[in-house]
């Protein structure tokens, strides 16, 4: 599985942006698709997820209520359409998949992802 993330740039604090992440190759029949990102000097944090049946998803308190994942199951597309962003989102985005079983329980856990794409950098100016 390939995936490509798209969409970040530099941004005013308060505003919103959406990233894009595209699928290609590989088929799975359960699995999540997740947002993580990455700040400088932190570890990579979780942030939000769907299911592949799209009717799932669960978000980072610290984006709750901001942000919101969605997907386009026809063109295998993940989005993820942050508002009211403030500094404390700067960071470099990546998608990532955890496919099978374990799933359900660990698709909060970046370290177990199956798949990755590159990241993509967000700058939120204050």
């Amino acid at each position: 599985v390939q995936l490509q993330a798209s969409g970040g740039g530099l941004v005013q604090s308060g505003g919103s942006l959406r990233l894009s992440c595209a699928a290609s190759g590989g088929t799975y029949r359960r699995y999540y698709t997740n947002w993580a990102r990455q700040a400088p000097g932190k570890g990579r944090e979780w942030v939000a997820s769907i299911h592949s049946d799209g009717t799932k998803t669960d978000y980072a308190d610290s984006v709750k209520g901001r942000f919101t994942i969605s997907s386009d199951a026809t063109k295998r597309t993940i989005y993820l359409q942050m508002n009211s962003l403030t500094s404390e989102d700067t960071a470099v985005y990546y998608c990532g998949i955890i496919a099978g079983s374990s799933s359900y329980n660990h698709y909060d856990k970046p370290a177990l992802y199956d798949y990755w794409g590159q990241g993509t950098l967000v700058t939120v100016s204050s």
